[in-house]
């Protein structure tokens, strides 16, 4: 709907303004009652929205999309469309890469096209351009070091050698985090704001590729699958507070599916992990810990868990008369460090979203969430997934079949989630929120719940105007290179003193990130379905007709 609208106005609507100028600028309009909130919210994200594509021109404030990107755009767009071809993408990559002469012109290829419109950069130093384009559109960023493990190494498998690179990628994280920060500071000292807040570069952590074999990942989810082989909750489960305990062993126990080498190389990821937090609260940059296969899950929630308790703690909650008594204002709690990714594809996430919330309201740690749809929901479905080495029968599938279902468990838990930061009553605990959507409609209710909680109002020319307290403690994002139109609009019907929306930046080397491009362009196939991708596709080629003919 929102992509059809867009496709409508794209080039006969008059452009909004830059952010910079949206943030001073108000259109006067007829007051809104407030049993109309929903549908003006909807509609405001919905039928005026703005193309990326669109004849930029016309406002003088806004930089045209060069040729060279609209060309790249209708492309890809193109390409992702053919849902044969996406399909075919990883083993067609796999062994064009493989021939001598076709590697180089394959590479070349998709540096050109995919790569260009998916990824950052080689390194985080090389994405600061990016960046810098982006905080001046009033965006933020997420780093995201996007090296995978391939299909057979994710189904437990082992790398082809066991060689020191997971420790170069620990390097690289350390080393993405100072950039981040680095760039918030010089942000900060420009505009002589406190370098503690609206710091909105955030980095991404992909357990999986921390360590040397990912194998042990997967023999640690087997082995907790079968320690919570009772529990209520359908796989991949929750984590439980001694769930890592095994690590104390240096041997085994009998019958166990970890071995001594899987025992030691958790233990150093917990170790470099640690040290990662530790770069991280120091810099004041946080970090959002990735979803990965189901498969991966308990171990990844167990050691997400662990993380959170230690770097997200919080102080004892005090009586709320005790600063009116102290004639002190209550001050508010700070954003959460660690943010850990909750997948509403999969049909545990209700009961895993309660229990959490209830775990960090007891332990006094703050609650990071990434909210998402999912993105590895062809392979969880599969017959032959290595979930089901894992998963019970009542378990399986771990992911919705339906789409609806899983657009409803994502709105509700949303939903949850704006209504656990408000924490009216005081009990509940500190919450921080990344709500990753392409969908126009979640967003535009996650808009709604923040004006129904009272963390932010409608102004009279319909944007909504985000409390600052609650603008540190939620987000919206979206992928580089995706719902490009959907982000320029959120970033200019909302105001905040920082960025409210972000973009997921994906960054590495091309040969690093290949199995990134290919996951992306299997999620495009659905993200663009329903027409949408015929909508991109004709808005990049009328804006190359207007670019090149001028009309």
């Amino acid at each position: 709907m929102f992509a059809r609208a867009i496709r409508r106005q794209a080039l006969t609507k008059p452009q909004l303004r830059s952010t910079r100028a949206f943030a001073t600028h108000s259109v006067p309009s007829p007051r809104v009652s407030r049993s109309s909130a929903a549908k003006l919210t909807a509609s405001f994200l919905l039928g005026f929205g703005f193309s990326t594509y669109a004849d930029a021109s016309r406002d003088p404030e806004r930089v045209p999309t060069p040729l060279s990107k609209l060309v790249t755009s209708y492309v890809v767009y193109s390409m992702c469309s053919i849902p044969g071809l996406v399909d075919a993408s990883p083993s067609l990559l796999s062994f064009c890469t493989s021939v001598p002469v076709l590697r180089q012109i394959t590479e070349a290829f998709v540096r050109a096209t995919f790569f260009s419109h998916f990824v950052g950069g080689d390194t985080a130093h090389a994405c600061l351009p990016l960046i810098r384009q982006l905080r001046a559109e009033n965006k933020g960023a997420l780093f995201a070091y996007s090296v995978e493990v391939d299909e057979h190494e994710a189904a437990g498998g082992a790398r082809s050698s066991r060689d020191p690179a997971h420790k170069l990628i620990v390097q690289e994280m350390i080393r993405s985090i100072d950039v981040a920060a680095d760039f918030e500071d010089s942000q900060a000292l420009a505009a002589d704001a406190s370098p503690g807040s609206g710091r909105r570069t955030w980095v991404a952590i992909k357990l999986s590729a921390l360590l040397p074999n990912p194998a042990a990942l997967f023999n640690l989810s087997k082995y907790l699958a079968s320690r919570h082989a009772h529990d209520p909750i359908l796989f991949p489960g929750c984590p439980h507070i001694d769930d890592l305990s095994i690590l104390r062993s240096t041997e085994p126990s009998t019958g166990s599916p970890l071995t001594a080498q899987d025992l030691a190389d958790l233990r150093e990821l917990h170790s470099d992990l640690t040290r990662i937090c530790n770069r991280a609260k120091e810099r004041n940059v946080r970090l959002i810990i990735d979803a990965e296969y189901s498969w991966y899950q308990p171990a990844l929630d167990s050691i997400s868990l662990e993380l959170m308790r230690e770097f997200n703690k919080t102080a004892p909650p005090v009586s709320h008369w005790l600063p009116r008594l102290l004639s002190r204002p209550a001050q508010p709690s700070p954003p959460p460090l660690i943010y850990v990714t909750f997948q509403a594809y999969l049909r545990r996430t209700p009961e895993y979203l309660a229990q959490s919330l209830r775990d960090a309201s007891t332990h006094n740690y703050s609650l990071g969430v990434k909210l998402v749809r999912g993105a590895y929901h062809e392979q969880e479905a599969r017959p032959d997934s290595p979930a089901l080495l894992l998963a019970n029968t009542a378990s399986w599938p771990p992911v919705f079949t339906n789409k609806a279902d899983t657009d409803k468990c994502y709105n509700a838990a949303a939903a949850e989630l704006v209504r656990a930061v408000a924490n009216t009553d005081g009990r509940g605990p500190n919450v921080g929120v990344l709500f990753g959507s392409h969908n126009a409609e979640s967003c535009a209710k996650v808009l709604d719940a923040l004006v129904g909680a009272g963390l932010a109002t409608r102004e009279e020319d319909g944007v909504i105007k985000v409390d600052d307290t609650a603008a540190e403690h939620v987000t919206l994002a979206q992928l580089y290179g995706m719902s490009d139109s959907l982000t320029d609009h959120l970033a200019a019907s909302t105001r905040t003193r920082a960025p409210f929306v972000i973009k997921y930046v994906p960054y590495g080397a091309l040969s690093d990130v290949m199995p990134y491009l290919s996951r992306r362009a299997i999620e495009n196939k659905s993200v663009l379905g329903n027409g949408n991708a015929a909508s991109e596709r004709k808005q990049a080629f009328d804006a190359i007709w207007v670019h090149i003919f001028g009309k």
